[in-house]
C-alpha cells in the first residue's frame, strides 16, 4: 500500500472538518465529575461551558487547541470563519473563569493531562498570529494561574512519577506544561517543571522498551520521558543521558513498529492509533535534539527511520467514521506532523 502524503497541508482541511464537528458535538459526553450528592446533577455544559464537547473534557480541550493551530496554519475562508466563531463562543472569559474555579475546587481533576493541554491551548491563543484568537488571551489568566498552582503543588508533593502510557503519565504532562510555560513567560513554572523532571527522571537508564505497548496505551512512556528530557537538559548532557536511557532501542525494537488494532470500535484498543501518532512526534523531536550541534547519534537514525511509518499508521483513523477515534486522534496527528516538519509547536 502506498504511504499517504504526510504533510500538514494535505490534511489541514480534513482535520478542520473533524475539529469543527468535535467542538460542536455535545453528546455522547463522558463526564468525569465526582458527584457530591443527589442534587448534584449539572449537565456537562453547565460544569464546563468551554469544554463540554468532543466526548470528554480533555479531548475537548485539545480539539480546541487543534482548531487554534489550524487557524494559524490557514484554512479556506468558510472553515476559517466557522472555527473562529466556535472558539470565540466557547473561550469567553466567563466560561474560562468557570473552568478555573472547577479546577481549583477539584485539584485532582484531569491531572496532569488535561492541565497540560489547557495550558498549551492558553499558550497557543496568547501567541497566535490570528487577531481574533489573540484577543481571547486575557480571559485565560484564571486558568493559567490555577494550573500553575496545581502543577507546583503536585510536583512538590509527589515522590514518584507516573509512568503508564495513558493520561496520568507524568513526563508527557510536564513536557506540554514546560512548552506552554515558556511561551507564556511563566519562568517560575518552567523552573518547577525542570526541577521535577530532574528529580524524577535524571537517573533513569536502560528503559525497558520491550515491556511497552499495553493494550490501551496511547503514549510510549519511554519516548515521552526522552522527549521531556530533551527540553530540560542541555544538549551535551542530554546526549549522554539519552545514550544510557535509549540503550534498549535496536533495529528490531518493537517501539519502532506500528501497532495492530483488531477492533476499531473498541474505545480502549483505538488508543493504539494514538500511540503510533504520539511515538512519531516524540521520535521526531528526540532526533532533532540528538542531532543538534554535534552531528548524528546512532539511535537517532533508528528513530528517524520509524517516524513516517508510525505517523502513517494512525492517520486514516483520525478522519474516519468511528467517533472513539475521531474525537481526539487528529490532535496527535497534527502535533506529529509539526514535529516531522520541524515546525514550531
Amino acid at each position: 500500500m502506498d504511504r499517504p502524503d504526510l504533510r500538514r497541508a494535505a490534511w489541514a482541511e480534513r482535520f478542520a472538518r473533524v475539529a469543527l464537528d468535535n467542538t460542536t458535538r455535545e453528546y455522547p459526553y463522558a463526564a468525569h465529575h465526582a458527584t457530591t450528592g443527589p442534587d448534584d446533577r449539572a449537565l456537562p455544559v453547565e460544569l464546563h461551558p468551554a469544554f463540554a464537547t468532543s466526548y470528554d473534557w480533555h479531548s475537548s480541550v485539545h480539539m480546541h487547541w487543534l482548531a487554534a493551530r489550524l487557524l494559524a496554519h490557514g484554512l479556506p475562508t468558510e472553515q476559517q470563519t466557522a472555527l473562529t466563531a466556535v472558539l470565540q463562543d466557547h473561550l469567553r472569559a466567563d466560561h474560562l473563569a468557570t473552568e478555573a474555579a472547577y479546577l481549583r475546587a477539584a485539584p485532582h481533576f484531569e491531572r496532569p493531562y488535561g492541565w497540560a493541554w489547557l495550558l498549551r491551548l492558553a499558550a497557543e491563543v496568547s501567541a497566535s498570529e490570528v487577531p481574533e484568537l489573540r484577543a481571547l488571551a486575557p480571559g485565560f489568566a484564571p486558568v493559567v494561574d490555577a494550573i500553575a498552582d496545581l502543577v507546583t503543588d503536585w510536583t512538590a508533593a509527589a515522590a514518584h512519577p507516573v509512568r503508564h502510557g495513558v493520561h496520568s503519565n507524568s513526563a508527557f504532562g510536564l513536557l506540554l506544561v514546560h512548552e506552554a510555560a515558556r511561551v507564556l513567560g511563566r519562568d517560575r513554572l518552567v523552573a518547577t517543571v525542570e526541577g521535577a523532571a530532574r528529580e524524577w527522571f535524571a537517573a533513569d537508564a536502560g528503559w525497558p522498551f520491550g515491556w511497552e505497548r499495553s493494550g490501551h496505551d496511547f503514549l510510549s512512556a519511554g519516548l515521552a520521558e526522552a522527549d521531556l528530557m530533551a527540553v530540560v537538559l542541555p544538549p551535551t548532557e542530554y546526549r549522554d543521558w539519552a545514550a544510557r536511557f535509549l540503550s534498549d532501542v535496536g533495529p528490531d525494537a518493537e517501539v519502532l513498529r506500528p501497532t495492530v488494532v483488531r477492533d476499531p470500535s473498541d474505545a480502549q484498543q483505538v488508543h493504539l492509533y494514538g500511540l503510533d501518532l504520539s511515538r512519531a512526534g516524540s521520535a521526531a523531536r528526540i532526533v532533532a535534539a540528538l542531532r543538534a550541534d554535534s552531528g548524528d547519534v546512532p539511535v537517532a537514525g533508528l528513530l528517524d527511520a520509524a517516524v513516517d511509518e508510525l505517523l502513517a499508521s494512525g492517520l486514516e483513523a483520525a478522519v474516519g467514521e468511528e467517533y472513539y477515534s475521531t474525537h481526539w486522534l487528529a490532535s496527535f496527528a497534527w502535533d506529529a506532523m509539526e514535529a516531522r516538519e520541524g515546525a514550531a509547536r
